[in-house]
């Protein structure tokens, strides 16, 4: 069966992933296999973002989160994280409309206030500018980091206890949920790693509780439409038993008949 014929069962299939994580890899050595600097690959991973977008929007998935430069990438070179800055205000300028005909909403998770003026400033424009699309929610995580996530609701809570407004025996799993830059949204079904490393890197550590991973070893600036059909088609044959056996399962389909 190729690609196109998975693509045209998935649109009818019920059981799609709901939230995508996009864990982004290999942009840099992508490039140094061709013997290009590291920023043609972040630039050639602009084209992929670009279509995976668009095929998450025709396929119906409802939130995609698109690991754009976690906390841990402020570390690399000054010319690198300068030219990441300049790209991400350069795609914002030129996407946004392109963004608005496919009623795209762009959230922003992560601490924004990190980035230069200039970019924080595009990514708000575009926040406000979609805001009213209802389309693919795409979650653009930038100076993002799972466990700085965790330990902001950490702070927020530990004031809130200091205050008297809540008390700590009735702290729950939905608390801190509320609590976390994707509330309202549903936790990731699905997280994609391309490049073929085998780590999260500090990624919703906290709402990947119960994701499937995929990881394949296509580098990012390779990853297109057909990358993602495989990574859907693989999820929607999985078995997610949520701590529970098949027999289980199986007895609750078969209830809910």
């Amino acid at each position: 069966m190729n690609y196109q014929e998975k693509f045209d069962q998935l649109r009818q299939h019920t059981g799609l992933p709901k939230h995508i994580g996009m864990i982004m890899d290999g942009n840099g050595r992508w490039a140094k296999s061709r013997g290009l600097p590291r920023v043609a690959g972040h630039n050639e991973g602009v084209n992929s973002v670009q279509e995976i977008v668009e095929v998450c929007g025709e396929l119906g998935i409802d939130y995609l989160t698109i690991y754009t430069f976690s906390e841990e990438n402020w570390k690399r070179p000054s010319w690198e994280v300068a030219s990441l800055m300049q790209l991400l205000v350069t795609t914002i300028n030129k996407q946004i409309e392109r963004l608005m005909k496919q009623n795209v909403r762009i959230r922003t998770i992560g601490h924004l206030n990190k980035l230069p003026e200039i970019a924080r400033r595009a990514m708000q424009s575009a926040v406000k500018r979609t805001q009213n699309n209802t389309g693919l929610n795409l979650n653009v995580a930038l100076s993002y980091g799972g466990r700085q996530e965790i330990v902001d609701v950490m702070k927020h809570l530990g004031q809130q206890i200091k205050e008297g407004v809540i008390q700590p025996q009735s702290i729950s799993e939905e608390t801190i949920s509320r609590l976390l830059s994707t509330s309202g949204q549903p936790d990731p079904d699905l997280i994609i790693r391309t490049g073929g490393e085998r780590r999260i890197s500090n990624f919703l550590l906290w709402q990947i509780a119960y994701a499937e991973i995929y990881i394949t070893p296509t580098p990012w600036p390779e990853f297109r439409k057909p990358h993602l059909i495989d990574a859907v088609w693989d999820f929607i044959h999985r078995e997610r038993r949520y701590g529970m056996v098949s027999e289980q399962l199986n007895a609750q389909k078969v209830s809910s008949k």
